[in-house]
């Protein structure tokens, strides 16, 4: 992928909207390229995370592993779509990311993955840069947090 269609990628991600062209340009050369096909995994509720996803093309569902007495069985919590974001956050604290769902193509995708370490070293350079995504962390956090008791409450 060329390094301007990373940058536009980004540009248009929910977790970078509002960062400058120069902040963009820093994070574009630590993104890489995955392709995943309709049903398959793109990681697993209780994996370790080290990687943050942005979605470029395609759609993924995230869902959480749930058991209630003798039933078991998986609660769709979000289907995110073409700009939307999902990983490893905490390694953006340098803490390890034990993952909280599990995330799956329901249709062919093109992901941007950025390891957390790397965003974070980023994010201690430059510290404008660090505050205005630890900012989008904390509103997208409480979205998800939100997404997923809703879920919950459907069970």
């Amino acid at each position: 992928m060329e390094m301007d269609e990373t940058q536009k990628i980004l540009e248009a991600c929910e977790f970078f909207k509002g960062l400058d062209a120069g902040q963009l340009a820093r994070i574009a050369p630590i993104c890489r390229a995955c392709r995943f096909e309709a049903g398959e995994t793109i990681y697993r509720q209780g994996g370790v995370g080290e990687d943050l996803f942005i979605i470029a093309e395609g759609q993924v569902m995230l869902e959480r592993a749930v058991s209630v007495g003798s039933r078991k069985g998986t609660v769709p919590v979000a289907v995110l779509g073409k700009g939307k974001i999902m990983g490893g956050w905490s390694t953006l604290l340098n803490e390890p990311h034990t993952l909280m769902l599990s995330a799956v193509c329901k249709r062919p995708a093109v992901l941007l993955a950025i390891k957390g370490v790397d965003l974070r070293q980023l994010m201690t350079s430059d510290i404008h840069l660090g505050f205005c995504i630890l900012e989008k962390l904390c509103l997208l956090l409480r979205e998800r947090v939100q997404a997923t008791l809703g879920a919950m409450d459907n069970i």
